[in-house]
């Protein structure tokens, strides 16, 4: 409850769809009772992108430092197909399976016309979903779909290009984003207080200070963990 706003930090070219889906979710019902400022750091791309639109119609949310890189709005579905370099080898796909789409990316063959139809709409949707959370993040985009639809390339920006393109709110570092955040939130400067907080070390972690200081455990470090 002493926690009046908060300022999401984001530095991640991106990654798994569901652990964008997953973060997304836990910072809207944070910010559903309290309000989130981004501050883009190094990269916000792709699945980094797509946890910065929790700001929803807040304005003046999204900060973006002037060498950060952001964008990347797209899906993609890797896979390389190895079955030419196998065919070199006289190496054969021998796998046994229940129906021949359990193997649709397999290395091992070429993906065929069928397959690669319904892999497509697999990233259809996905691709439709990415959009409709950055529409949720990014009101103008509401109105003007086409203009959504010429960013939406899966293109990476530089911060002037994205705030040309409204994809950010503003050029400045985390403490811009920090006044930001003390002015939604109705906070005294002065009397309000920046609390880091960062993820929690685990026992491994613990065990690994202690391996990494076989002559010497510092006490005060493991203390502060």
């Amino acid at each position: 409850d002493s926690v009046k706003a908060v300022v999401l930090r984001v530095d991640s070219p991106g990654g798994s769809a569901t652990a964008s889906e997953i973060i997304l979710d836990a910072t809207r019902r944070v910010k559903a009772r309290k309000p989130i400022i981004v501050s883009m750091g190094n990269v916000a791309a792709s699945g980094g992108y797509y946890v910065s639109m929790v700001v929803g119609d807040q304005k003046d949310s999204i900060y973006a430092e002037p060498t950060t890189t952001t964008g990347s709005i797209g899906v993609i579905m890797p896979h390389y197909d190895l079955s030419g370099l196998l065919k070199r080898f006289d190496v054969k796909n021998d796998a046994i399976s229940s129906h021949p789409r359990k193997q649709m990316l397999s290395m091992t063959r070429t993906i065929p016309p069928e397959h690669r139809e319904i892999l497509q709409r697999h990233v259809d949707e996905l691709f439709g979903r990415f959009k409709s959370i950055v529409r949720e993040g990014r009101p103008q985009f509401r109105a003007d779909a086409a203009q959504l639809d010429t960013l939406a390339t899966g293109e990476m920006f530089t911060a002037s290009q994205a705030l040309k393109n409204g994809l950010i709110d503003k050029i400045g570092f985390i403490e811009d984003a920090i006044e930001r955040a003390l002015q939604l939130a109705k906070l005294d400067k002065e009397e309000a207080q920046v609390v880091n907080f960062s993820r929690q070390p685990t026992v491994v972690d613990m065990l690994g200070l202690i391996r990494s200081q076989p002559t010497k455990l510092d006490l005060t470090s493991a203390l502060e963990l």
